[in-house]
């Protein structure tokens, strides 16, 4: 039986184990924090991550967390309605093929479908690498040591696998910081069943409000230095920069300072590794390709590369290196076209002036007209393709 090593038990890493293990492998995940993680954000499965989901048997067990459609209302920065996008509306441009769930319930799917096929040691990192043409071997920080046929680096926007592998000087980080974090009780002024978002120059803030236990806030704004900003913490930096505001912004803050801890809150990075595999050892997800969360596609390509994965190891048998590399030529133009997508895609979360505010707006209203709505939808399943 083939024996890989996975780094990671966020989506890659766990979406990877369950593939392998599908097809026959013995994966091992080994993850750094001490218990799972999760976060309070949305993520959309559409298109390749949506057939990634149904292709990992994940689709029965997220309907029952899907959130479905909700009304997103932008406001202003008193609080007062700009324009309403309604639930159809959405619904109606993303298509049947779609589904929107929180971060953390995707990967409590995921692990429930590991956690007894697949062996996994939090608490644990890798302490050094040693590759040769037939095996991996990996010295693991509990004292153990493993030989692989194959070592995936899932580690995320900050891998170490990355830096072992290919070098440190692959990740790009970009001045904006982005805070996302699940919402125990429901925000006064939210409407149940809606979102209210302020978008202004160089800042984002929405509210989304799907009941108790179902609620979430997400900001994000552009900043000379975000280094500083982390060091502010999650509370000090997002009061500071959205306490101006009225409605549900502040109370959501209030809300963090409870738990500060579990909110996910860090600058935003783009990966742009040259090669995402050397030898037997392969990195997947944030770790290889972050697209950051301005293009929406994290999740999705995360399961779509796992899945993909699978299928170029299952094609070439043995020879994993040929494995990989037919891997990363087909799935690298989607990742391409997905940074590229994140980069404009700041210009709607972190609009850099007033004009560029009025034209979002703009764009927004167009997409409610009933005319405008069917181009926007066939525009979406372009992009999908």
């Amino acid at each position: 039986m083939k024996r890989a090593v996975i780094v990671g038990a966020g989506i890659a890493g766990l979406a990877t184990a369950l593939r392998l293990a599908r097809d026959g492998w013995h994966p091992l995940v080994v993850e750094r924090s001490p218990t799972r993680r999760s976060g309070g954000y949305l993520v959309n499965l559409l298109a390749t991550g949506y057939d990634a989901a149904e292709g990992l048997g994940l689709v029965p067990a997220l309907s029952d967390r899907a959130l479905g459609p909700f009304t997103t209302v932008l406001v202003r920065a008193d609080g007062r309605p700009k324009l309403t996008v309604p639930a159809a509306v959405a619904e109606a441009a993303l298509g049947p093929r779609t589904m929107t769930v929180f971060r953390g319930d995707l990967e409590t799917a995921l692990y429930e479908a590991v956690r007894d096929r697949v062996e996994i040691r939090f608490g644990t990192t890798v302490s050094t690498i040693d590759s040769t043409d037939d095996r991996v071997r990996i010295s693991l920080s509990d004292g153990t040591t493993e030989d692989a046929d194959l070592l995936v680096g899932a580690d995320g926007v900050h891998s170490a696998t990355r830096t072992a592998t290919v070098g440190p000087d692959h990740r790009v980080d970009l001045p904006y910081v982005v805070a996302a974090f699940p919402l125990a009780h429901p925000v006064t002024g939210v409407p149940e069943s809606s979102a209210t978002t302020f978008i202004g120059p160089g800042r984002t803030a929405a509210i989304v409000n799907l009941g108790p236990g179902r609620s979430s806030a997400f900001f994000t704004y552009r900043c000379a230095d975000p280094a500083r900003e982390l060091e502010r913490g999650p509370v000090d930096a997002l009061r500071a920069t959205f306490g101006d505001l009225a409605g549900g912004a502040p109370e959501a803050i209030r809300h963090l300072q409870t738990d500060p801890a579990g909110a996910y809150f860090d600058r935003v990075s783009q990966v742009d590794s040259p090669r995402w595999s050397a030898g037997r050892t392969v990195l997947l997800g944030d770790a290889a390709w972050c697209v950051t969360l301005f293009a929406g596609h994290g999740a999705a390509l995360a399961l779509a590369g796992a899945d993909q994965l699978g299928t170029a190891l299952r094609r070439h048998g043995d020879d994993v290196p040929s494995a990989l590399a037919d891997w990363e030529t087909g799935l690298r133009p989607e990742v391409v076209k997905r940074q590229a997508l994140a980069r404009r895609g700041m210009y709607q979360y972190a609009p850099p002036s007033r004009f560029h505010v009025w034209m979002n707006d703009l764009t927004i209203r167009a997409v409610t007209l009933p005319g405008v709505r069917g181009v926007v939808r066939r525009g979406i399943e372009r992009q999908n393709r």
